[in-house]
């Protein structure tokens, strides 16, 4: 499944003045989303947050972090990876709380996948430490030291053997090995090449359980992009309708204007009617024909009206359900940006060691 996030909540993220050590730093202007995720593949929990495309929280928990409450609504934990110290200021104390709970909750976690991933390491590095009978070692030829898993990930610190372990130089060495100056020169020869064959034994094995992991998510990532073109598309459709439907508003002003000036014509009509009907009886039946087209007018005004209002509304729900998807649309393309930014960190972070190595 990859890493996915499972808690968020919002708040304004601070950083330790580097120089000072005392002085915090705001990283955000404002108030962003922080995120727990959980890398189901390597068995590790983060925490993420992003500023726009800017990645201003990628801290790795480790069971030896501590989140420590300053006040009502600050607190705070250390990074010693990222050589840093975070602060988040939260809107309540409930807030505040809940993140806590989740950081000793996530940090069990990586303790007890720590010690799992440790004890399976042990029993897969325990045959291996006994060497053979009458097997001797050259003092030239470095010694690949065991390997062990950090916070239960899959990344590789280098264990120096004791030196009551490190097997005995060949007889033909001996001689050689007796200048101290040659032998401190090739004690720091064998320590350069454990560091380095660690180095990219980590890089190795890092790379390979991750290519799989990344090509199912730029895959899913393709299959959400096209999903969110064609829903783009439908939009782009209703949006087109939008004018058609202003324009039959304004033909129902137009309409409403035009029967309101018919209105008065007749009711000026019927006044001149009125007055012509004291001196003439026989236009009492003109007065009754006239006084029916005005009811007629007027219910047709009334239905108009209706109509007019009808269109309104649909109109202000068209625009309601627009602003709804480009929210929607909005979050999908942050998220879609923090798992770009974290593949341009891995790209630079496997350059950098190609670099190393060459």
């Amino acid at each position: 499944m990859g890493e996915q996030p499972i808690y968020s909540t919002r708040a304004h993220v601070f950083q330790i003045d580097p120089n000072t050590k005392k002085n915090w730093l705001p990283t955000s202007k404002h108030a962003v989303t922080v995120s727990y995720f959980y890398d189901s593949t390597r068995n590790v929990y983060r925490i993420i947050s992003l500023d726009g495309t800017k990645a201003i929280i990628n801290s790795t928990i480790s069971p030896n972090m501590t989140f420590t409450k300053t006040s009502q609504k600050f607190g705070q934990w250390a990074d010693s990876r990222a050589n840093t110290v975070y602060g988040l200021g939260f809107s309540t104390e409930h807030h505040l709380s809940k993140f806590a709970e989740k950081f000793a909750e996530y940090k069990e976690a990586a303790r007890l996948a720590k010690e799992k991933s440790q004890e399976k390491m042990d029993m897969a590095t325990s045959p291996s430490q006994e060497s053979p009978a009458g097997e001797l070692s050259s003092p030239l030829t470095p010694v690949t030291p065991p390997m062990e898993t950090i916070n239960g990930t899959d990344e590789i610190c280098d264990t120096t053997p004791n030196s009551d372990t490190r097997p005995e130089p060949s007889q033909n060495a001996l001689a050689f090995a007796h200048s101290p100056a040659m032998t401190k020169h090739w004690e720091a020869e064998l320590e350069a090449l454990k560091g380095n064959n660690a180095k990219l034994t980590a890089a190795l094995l890092e790379s390979t359980a991750n290519v799989k992991q990344w090509k199912q998510q730029l895959a899913a990532y393709q299959e959400e992009a096209e999903r969110l073109h064609k829903r783009v598309t439908e939009l782009e459709c209703q949006s087109n309708q939008t004018p058609a439907i202003k324009s039959q508003k304004t033909e129902l002003n137009q309409t409403i204007e035009e029967l309101e000036n018919t209105l008065r014509d007749k009711e000026e009509e019927m006044e001149k009617l009125k007055e012509e009907l004291e001196n003439m009886n026989d236009l009492m039946e003109q007065k009754d024909t006239l006084t029916q087209k005005l009811e007629e007018t007027e219910l047709r005004s009334r239905v108009l009206e209706q109509q007019l209002a009808g269109a309104e509304q649909r109109l202000e729900e068209n625009q309601e359900e627009q602003e709804n998807f480009r929210k929607s649309l909005r979050t999908l393309l942050e998220l879609l940006d923090g798992k770009i930014f974290e593949l341009t960190e891995l790209r630079d972070t496997l350059a950098r060691l190609i670099e190393e190595a060459s």
